[in-house]
């Protein structure tokens, strides 16, 4: 069953569209020089021609401004490959908002980053594969990628900057938490974000090669917890569990269009950086509509917008409005269905079979990992 069926006899919520977006996510484009085996972008990337320009993002973040957000995540694929990054992160200061750019950091420079500091970035995320650079490097399928991960970071640092370090968390890393909590602390990192990979993308072509073991799972919140209470005001953890071994779902993005609004490097305007996994949506883009209307009105935004939507048993559980339904492109990607109770959540009748597919898949040997490029590992 499409969306489109699930909800065209349904009016959306009134109360769930008169707020604002707190973030948006900027995906400037799809080009990177990594990758990774989990990577979230779609399989099929938008091509360089398809980009838009930059005078086109600069009216957007204008037009965010005015809509409320607060926040602006400059993300790809690798942002900083885009030309016109500079005058994007200047025009963020100007409206008003806290800019934060999402990078792989191999190809930043510390004469970029000086000029981006200069023209108002507030903060930058930087994420690595693992603590050691051979199996870092490995997973990024990227030469020296984490020798150079390390020294932008510490630029970052010299230039009085925030730093976060993302951290994806797998089967083919997690028996290196430890060390990659150490190496968040010696950067001199104020955030690490230890987030479970989550599958979709190629993380679901890849998902036996990287399921941790649920003895795994339950080790790293261990060892999350204990760090959290080690590091207390020096490092703040944050730490996202893999669904598959879940109880309860977690609120996609805060709950569909409710927190976040994603621009693609085409244009088009989604709730979740995923949604387009879900057939029978059609999302508008900011070349044709203004970006307020688009949040406040778009088909796409309302379908599981609120509680309207949705089903038993979900339509009266008591949590319908802390996780919002869950992940619906989870639900597709698992059962087919959008509108189905995410499988995450105990209550959902796939819950059983959801679970036994990562304990099942979690105990055989990892196969080799799938790469967008099997040939390319590019050069230092």
């Amino acid at each position: 069953m499409t969306p489109a069926a699930t909800t065209s006899a349904q009016s959306p919520d009134a109360a769930a569209c008169t707020f604002a977006p707190v973030g948006l996510l900027a995906e400037l484009t799809h080009r990177c020089p990594l990758q990774c085996p989990y990577c979230s972008n779609p399989l099929a990337l938008e091509g360089v021609a398809g980009e838009l320009p930059t005078e086109t993002w600069l009216d957007v973040l204008a037009q965010a401004a005015d809509l409320g957000v607060l926040q602006l995540h400059l993300s790809g694929g690798e942002p900083t490959v885009r030309r016109g990054l500079e005058q994007i992160v200047a025009r963020a200061a100007k409206v008003g908002l806290y800019s934060n750019l999402i990078t792989a950091g191999v190809l930043l420079t510390r004469e970029r980053l000086d000029k981006l500091a200069e023209h108002g970035l507030d903060h930058v995320q930087i994420s690595i594969q693992a603590a050691d650079a051979a199996n870092a490097d490995r997973i990024a399928h990227y030469r020296n990628g984490h020798a150079k991960k390390l020294e932008a970071a510490s630029w970052v640092r010299a230039l009085g900057l925030p730093l976060t370090v993302n951290a994806p968390i797998h089967r083919q890393n997690i028996d290196g938490l430890p060390g990659i909590i150490d190496l968040a602390v010696s950067l001199g990192a104020q955030r690490l974000e230890v987030a479970h990979v989550q599958y979709y993308g190629w993380a679901l072509q890849n998902r036996q090669a990287l399921m941790p073991t649920r003895h795994q799972v339950l080790r790293s919140a261990e060892l999350v917890a204990a760090a959290r209470e080690r590091l207390k005001g020096i490092l703040v953890i944050d730490f996202v569990v893999p669904d598959y071994y879940a109880r309860r779902p977690k609120p996609c993005m805060g709950g569909w269009g409710r927190g976040i609004v994603n621009v693609t490097p085409s244009g088009k305007v989604l709730p979740c950086h995923a949604a387009e996994t879900i057939p029978g949506l059609a999302f508008d883009n900011v070349r044709d509509k203004p970006l307020r209307d688009i949040w406040l009105k778009s088909d796409a935004f309302q379908a599981f917008r609120g509680t309207s939507w949705m089903r038993e048993p979900c339509r009266s559980c008591e949590f319908r409005e802390v996780d919002w339904g869950g992940c619906r492109c989870q639900a597709f990607a698992f059962a087919g269905d959008a509108a189905l109770t995410d499988p995450a959540c105990d209550k959902s009748a796939l819950h059983a079979a959801f679970t036994q597919v990562a304990e099942g898949e979690s105990e055989l040997p990892a196969p080799e990992l799938v790469f967008r490029n099997p040939r390319a590992a590019a050069q230092s």
